[in-house]
């Protein structure tokens, strides 16, 4: 599954690239999903609740309000994943591309072989960054959440929310579950809490504090959890 945002402030450059990358991923047999932006301020509301859920964001310069390099700029102030590609008319800020850390910097209209090997380009960094991601999926929405954002999980009822330096990310699973999954600077404190070591900032026989929250540590999992983050602490 690929997810693209489209960005630019008229309908039908939005509709040509939408059916064009469509196309391309449509022969790969690839599942995508795309969304639509009708301004950089528009992205940047979707994105202040959304944030992680897209792969790549196709972003026009030359826009109504906020232009797409100022987006591009307060979009890099939250989000240091989202790759970035710029499709515009106008070739005079080719360059300020780098500032932003942007993948590609596209001239309309859009030829088909340009496309192709982006796509490819956008694959193949996904493919490297999921050693680094957590995955986790709720509904309709599959979230890839960078490890090093972290600060901890915890369970309550039926679902497991992971609580990260910017938002928090609820779905259905166990605690039990993720704690097989992810890797083994995840510290388990508590029935319902499990930690990343690496971002507690204090310990004691009864609390952790992470993210300037105090969690619990259990009778149950003092010992254990005590161990790995006191040696944890030694290893940075």
């Amino acid at each position: 599954m690929i997810r693209i945002g489209i960005c630019d402030d008229i309908y039908d450059a939005r509709m040509q690239l939408h059916a064009a990358l469509g196309q391309i991923l449509d022969r790969r047999g690839m599942q995508n999903t795309f969304v639509e932006f009708p301004s950089g301020e528009a992205v940047l509301r979707w994105l202040a609740t959304h944030c992680g859920e897209l792969d790549v964001l196709f972003l026009d310069i030359k826009m109504s309000g906020i232009d797409g390099m100022e987006t591009a700029e307060r979009i890099r102030d939250a989000d240091h994943n989202l790759e970035l590609v710029f499709v515009t008319s106008y070739a005079d800020r080719v360059f300020d591309g780098y500032s932003v850390n942007a993948m590609a910097y596209l001239m309309k209209p859009v030829k088909r072989g340009q496309l192709e090997p982006l796509i490819d380009r956008v694959l193949f960094k996904m493919r490297q960054n999921e050693q680094n991601l957590f995955f986790c999926r709720y509904g309709d929405v599959t979230y890839r959440i960078p490890y090093r954002e972290i600060l901890y999980f915890y369970s309550e009822r039926r679902t497991v929310t992971c609580v990260t330096v910017k938002r928090e990310y609820t779905f259905y699973d166990k605690l039990d579950h993720v704690e097989e999954k992810i890797g083994s600077r995840f510290v388990r404190i508590h029935q319902r809490y499990l930690v990343y070591a690496p971002a507690v900032e204090k310990i004691t026989a009864a609390e952790v504090w992470i993210g300037g929250e105090v969690l619990p540590v259990s009778r149950s999992c003092r010992e254990a959890a005590m161990l790995k983050l006191t040696f944890e602490a030694l290893e940075d």
